[in-house]
């Protein structure tokens, strides 16, 4: 089962080394770890994506809870939330895999943001498991270097939120 906790935490030094060393020392795994800056410049969320059985994500927030600078935990699990993860991914091309390297971009609506004489550089923001998709059909592609984002969640919109 996994969780996600949107931490707002107060924006200083070793905060986020605090927050990673209570998952190191329980033995709780991190998925995924997504740190910014809110509005407030004295204030950053964190998105946390966790895995365990109910006791364990029952756990964490309780102990996320206990941190003198984390300001307030919400939680929500994956069904509950629209998500987004982001991807870089450089490829070499050739005139033989050209044309399906732009056929599985226009498919996963991946974008391409560079590009040379052998190299394509392709970008998508989508879900997590879309992804995922995208990583795959790309399978038989020669990559050069990939960077991707952690999950970015909020929970969905709730005509019945103040």
């Amino acid at each position: 089962m996994k969780k996600i906790y949107s931490v707002m935490v107060e924006n200083r030094s070793g905060v986020l080394s605090k927050v990673s060393g209570l998952f190191a020392r329980r033995c709780f795994n991190i998925d995924s770890l997504v740190v910014g800056e809110t509005f407030d410049p004295e204030v950053s969320n964190m998105t946390i994506v966790s895995s365990g059985d109910e006791r364990t994500l029952e756990q964490i927030e309780k102990q996320l809870n206990k941190k003198l600078d984390v300001i307030k935990v919400k939680t929500f699990m994956e069904e509950q939330s629209i998500s987004r993860e982001m991807m870089l991914i450089k490829v070499k091309y050739n005139k033989n895999n050209r044309k399906d390297i732009l056929e599985i971009c226009e498919i996963c609506s991946a974008e391409i943001v560079d590009m040379s004489k052998n190299h394509i550089m392709m970008q998508i923001c989508d879900t997590p498991e879309k992804i995922a998709v995208f990583r795959s059909m790309l399978s038989g592609i020669p990559v050069v270097e990939v960077a991707r984002t952690g999950t970015l969640a909020l929970p969905k919109c709730n005509d019945t939120e103040a």
